[in-house]
């Protein structure tokens, strides 16, 4: 009897062991403890502490298997059959207790349900299989835990003898695929392929190990595997996902390979049957028959729902379903994430130092939804890695706190106000595009235009008509002298070149104008350059109507106009304006290139320009220019 005693104690330190090292949950007393009893006090949510701020939490140490179903390959009484159960009483004598299993009789029944109900030591309920043959000695249990479960052991209490081989499997995905847990054998590597006992460092911590369980300390039939037992960072669980991934599982499978044949006359108990239609009567006992069957009365699995230190227990949902109840801005059935919106740090397991509280993305209020970026979290020193999506109020920007293009910063109002951000009020005409300052709001206005929209002349220039350069500088005195000298001074009688010559019929082009003329163009002024008596303007030509002996294309060009011309304003040219021009190519003296003097005609362009010139080009290209000549 002492002997019994001494294993039991001892079973019971290394289940204790096991629940020490596996229950990681931080323990703290503080005030409310006082007043446990006041009916005004709340309890303290577990995942955070009196001043609100988050810990570590789990849900409370459970049988995970009590009360669910497990499907078993076999159970006795289909047909109806009378095992026995031989037992050696104190004075050494065999004492037999038969009875007979019927799956359709209630009161005779050993369902697979009695594995995991209530167990009662003193009124044992056992479920046991079919006879087994000689050739077939597997039977398997599976157990569904409907939920990730980190595991501390797995234990079975046995009716009779264990049995001589015995594996169990652990699922993660529901039942998608099995990883060997645990094997039991008197001769493992013959069955299993395996050492028995072999060593665990941290290298293998994932591996099974094989061992004979009628070896165990364990006092009766009753085998338990410790899953962190031996395991080297066991004690080190927080900083091991090599563990924490090993004691995870959503199913149990247990396989009985072989029954304990060498133990039927030895141990103190041992299962028998006879397979006949005998009555339940002590007097119709023969001697018991070479059939065995397993006989299990209890399966537990002891663990904690999986919720990564973020749940103080598990609930079922409105899909009855058993999920945590997820704390810290975390979600999932194993807060295995964090939910929507908080991804300004990567999701990370509790520890008794940092509880890896999920926090929202700084959006200003101007986005719902933002993704997680290690770079950026890595640059800003491990704080921030939250980048917004799809700014909303005319906001941009990772944490959408400026103003898209095309508006401007009220500062007014607060970044947070859904009008933060006032549309650029640009003038169509005077600013060179839509954009502004996002911080003044000062659009970009075109030379000689101001204002904070572009909406007026700057001092020194005057509103034009064109749309290209809607502000001209105010011409000075000193610009327009040699006009001036011309005009007011008599003619030459020699030359007949003063400015009171000037031809300023020039605002209508009719079909006799263009054909007296050797080109026409529509040009852009780029630049202007005087070089002697003449002043050379850089063009860019658009569209060519007409060219007689100089060959025209498109693109830059040269186009000369004498220096008093220009200054008589005969033609009127101005930079950064597009004109219509027609001109002549005879001229002696001339230099290379374009001509355009007081003979030609220089109109800014207007777009119906464009259908007059190219109905003009058709009647040149029928005749209609032959009998005119040239002025």
């Amino acid at each position: 009897m002492i002997e019994v005693y001494q294993k039991r104690a001892l079973t019971y330190l290394i289940l204790l062991v096991t629940y020490t090292v596996f229950n990681y949950k931080t323990i703290v007393v503080n005030s409310s403890f006082l007043t446990l009893f006041s009916p005004q006090t709340e309890p303290l949510d577990p995942c955070y502490d009196e001043l609100g701020n988050p810990r570590r939490c789990i849900p409370d140490f459970v049988n995970a298997a009590f009360n669910k179903e497990v499907k078993v390959s076999s159970e006795c009484g289909n047909p109806p059959s009378r095992l026995c159960i031989a037992t050696n009483n104190d004075r050494g004598d065999i004492v037999k207790d038969c009875q007979i299993c019927d799956i359709n009789d209630p009161k005779r029944r050993h369902p697979a349900s009695y594995l995991t109900d209530l167990n009662n030591p003193n009124n044992l309920s056992c479920w046991i299989s079919e006879p087994l043959s000689q050739g077939n000695q597997n039977v398997t249990l599976t157990l569904s835990l409907s939920k990730k479960y980190e595991l501390t052991y797995i234990s079975l209490q046995f009716c009779a003898a264990k049995p001589d081989s015995m594996a169990i499997f652990k699922s993660m995905d529901y039942g998608e695929t099995w990883h060997p847990f645990q094997y039991y054998s008197s001769q493992c590597r013959k069955v299993y392929g395996r050492q028995n006992r072999a060593a665990i460092t941290k290298a293998n911590e994932q591996e099974p190990l094989c061992a004979d369980s009628n070896t165990e300390p364990i006092p009766g039939a009753r085998v338990a595997f410790s899953t962190l037992e031996g395991r080297p960072s066991a004690y080190d669980f927080d900083n091991s996902p090599v563990l924490q991934d090993w004691v995870t599982a959503t199913d149990i499978r247990i396989v009985f390979n072989r029954i304990n044949v060498k133990t039927q006359t030895s141990e103190t108990t041992t299962i028998y049957t006879i397979d006949d239609n005998i009555t339940d009567s002590s007097n119709d006992l023969t001697k018991p028959s070479d059939a065995v069957y397993y006989a299990v009365s209890d399966l537990a699995v002891g663990g904690r729902c999986k919720c990564n230190g973020h749940a103080s227990k598990c609930v079922y949902n409105k899909d009855k379903k058993l999920v945590c109840d997820c704390k810290h801005n975390t979600a999932g059935n194993d807060c295995e994430k964090c939910k929507p919106f908080h991804f300004d740090r990567p999701w990370a397991r509790a520890t008794a130092f940092d509880a890896h509280e999920c926090t929202p993305c700084n959006c200003n209020l101007h986005a719902r939804k933002c993704r997680f970026n290690m770079e950026l979290y890595k640059l800003s020193g491990r704080k921030s890695g939250g980048v917004c999506l799809k700014c909303r109020h005319n906001t941009a920007g990772r944490h959408c706190h400026y103003c898209k293009e095309g508006y401007f910063r009220d500062s007014a109002k607060p970044i947070t106000h859904r009008k933060a951000c006032k549309q650029c009020d640009c003038h169509p005409v005077g600013s060179s595009g839509r954009n502004c300052n996002i911080t003044s709001g000062q659009c970009q206005c075109k030379p000689g235009v101001t204002g904070i929209s572009c909406n007026r002349c700057a001092k020194g220039y005057q509103q034009s008509r064109s749309p290209v350069q809607p502000c001209i500088k105010i011409p000075q005195n000193n610009d327009i002298s040699f006009a001036s000298m011309e005009t007011t001074s008599e003619p030459d009688s020699d030359s007949g070149d003063s400015c009171s010559s000037c031809q300023y019929s020039t605002q209508r082009v009719n079909l006799r104008k263009y054909c007296k003329r050797d080109f026409a163009i529509q040009a852009n002024i780029i630049s202007r350059e005087t070089v002697g008596d003449w002043v050379r303007f850089t063009i860019q030509i658009q569209q060519i109507y007409k060219h007689a002996t100089t060959k025209l294309r498109r693109g830059s060009e040269f186009i000369w106009v004498p220096i008093d011309d220009l200054a008589c304003k005969c033609p009127k040219i101005r930079v950064k304006h597009t004109y219509l021009i027609l001109g002549n190519d005879e001229r002696e003296s001339q230099p290379s290139g374009l001509i355009a003097d007081r003979r030609s005609i220089a109109i800014e362009w207007k777009e119906e320009w464009a259908d007059r010139m190219r109905r003009f080009q058709t009647r040149q290209f029928k005749g209609k220019c032959k009998h005119e000549t040239h002025v």
